[in-house]
């Protein structure tokens, strides 16, 4: 009996010198890991948008959630902001976002598409637009309702293509 508790304490011993031994090469790679991720570093934009528009809100916290640091501005005169900004009012929409580059971003275009246009940096580019408010977009959701839209690539001639499709089944 006193050899089985001797291989057994042997053993016992064996095991947790393994499990310690592995859960400290795991926190030394995932050190290693943490290491060798650099700090991304946040889109800043200036907002101009009216005091009292909730969905403006919601669209600039999907947007600080996603990689943006928007400056809020409650122009007196919003309109005048887009016709310096050179958006025709057919692209109109709540809010104007503009980025330190200059690229505008009008109405509830989605983070995602607003990282990969800064990214890209079209050329002849003003920025992008969602006009009106569509719903389903980032800030104007409401429930499971979803409208189909385009996100226009508005182009400093004042003309516009569709630069991304959202579905709402996909």
């Amino acid at each position: 009996m006193k050899g089985i508790l001797r291989n057994s304490n042997w053993l016992f011993s064996l095991l947790m010198l393994l499990t310690l031994t592995a859960c400290s090469d795991n926190a030394a790679v995932e050190s290693q890991r943490a290491e060798n991720i650099k700090p991304v570093e946040l889109v800043k934009l200036d907002v101009y948008k009216s005091p009292t528009c909730g969905c403006c809100v919601k669209w600039i916290d999907h947007i600080a959630e996603n990689g943006f640091d928007a400056t809020k501005h409650h122009p007196a005169d919003l309109n005048a902001v887009k016709q310096q900004f050179a958006i025709a009012p057919q692209y109109q929409s709540c809010h104007t976002g503009v980025s330190k580059e200059g690229y505008v971003f009008e109405g509830h275009v989605p983070a995602d598409i607003m990282q990969r246009f800064l990214a890209e940096k079209p050329e002849n580019a003003l920025g992008l637009a969602v006009p009106g408010m569509p719903v389903g977009s980032p800030g104007m959701e409401m429930g499971d309702r979803r409208d189909d839209y385009d996100v226009l690539l508005l182009k400093k001639d004042g003309g516009s293509e569709v630069y991304a499709r959202i579905r709402a089944n996909g």
